[in-house]
């Protein structure tokens, strides 16, 4: 039996986790002197009004070694093999953590897999390891699938203000936007699992359009695209105008909503909107 590890940067609910029995792992917020965490402690609403209140920028910090050796004793005792599918270690220390504490297992059969990406792109991948190892698949044959998933995945997105991805150090390449953020509404990728510019427009509209355009063009005209949109704090308008035109342009009956996690918000700021889907082979 092989055993799917994931963490709250996958943006599935920890409820939806636990109902799947899927080890679930917080990331930890950081206000000051006080620490929470993601999973347990402090959900997006509480992030949102611990922010406001706020007069300085949270930070986060991975999930340490020490909270994924119980996860991997009892899964080896129980005569299970364990992939941690985790999100880009470019933009989280969640990979150097689960594979630290690895190191404390030797002879077992742990396989850390950096996604390079986060948020609901991170959280499909996830799932649909999960169902693999569920109907019996066997390990090399998971992790070739994850490493496939992971290379075609995509994700554009917006963010209100580059603001909170500068300060917090993810900003990657672009930083170079970032005078001229008043001016312009950034499209966002990850290449390489780091955060780069894509393009810009002068208006959130004309931005909506333009990643419309984009998923439009390299999104699977089926469920094998597992299209998805993250936000929180976003305004509805803007996800329904996004979710009808993707099922119009592309013909597909659903478009899989998740709510960014309390360590994404801390980078992207409230009302981030993230788009990912799985590009066809």
């Amino acid at each position: 039996m092989v055993q799917i590890v994931a963490d709250t940067l996958s943006s599935i609910p920890v409820p939806r986790a636990k109902e799947l029995g899927i080890p679930f792992l917080p990331q930890i917020v950081i206000f000051g002197n006080d620490s929470y965490r993601d999973d347990t402690e402090m959900d997006s609403d509480f992030f949102l009004k611990k922010l406001k209140s706020s007069s300085q920028l949270p930070k986060t910090a991975a999930p340490p070694p020490e909270l994924y050796k119980p996860i991997y004793e009892n899964l080896i005792a129980s005569k299970q093999s364990i992939i941690v599918v985790a999100p880009s270690a470019a933009l989280s220390g969640t990979v150097r953590g689960a594979e630290v504490a690895a190191k404390d297992f030797e002879g077992a059969d742990i396989r850390v897999i950096d996604t390079k990406t986060i948020a609901g792109g991170l959280g499909e991948i996830v799932l649909v390891a999960d169902q693999a190892a569920k109907s019996g698949m066997d390990i090399d044959s998971i992790e070739t699938l994850i490493n496939d998933l992971s290379a075609r995945s995509r994700t554009y997105f917006l963010v209100d203000t580059l603001e909170y991805l500068y300060k917090g150090g993810r900003i990657g390449g672009a930083s170079a936007l970032f005078g001229s953020i008043l001016q312009v509404k950034p499209i966002l990728t990850f290449i390489d699992g780091k955060t780069e510019p894509f393009d810009k427009q002068r208006t959130k509209k004309k931005a909506l359009d333009r990643i419309i355009e984009l998923v439009v063009l390299e999104c699977p005209k089926s469920d094998e695209g597992h299209l998805c949109i993250s936000q929180l704090g976003a305004l509805e308008e803007d996800i329904a105008y996004l979710v009808e035109s993707f099922k119009k342009n592309l013909g597909i009956t659903e478009v899989h909503l998740y709510s960014l996690p309390p360590a994404i918000l801390t980078h992207a700021g409230p009302g981030a909107i993230a788009v990912s889907f799985i590009r066809e082979k």
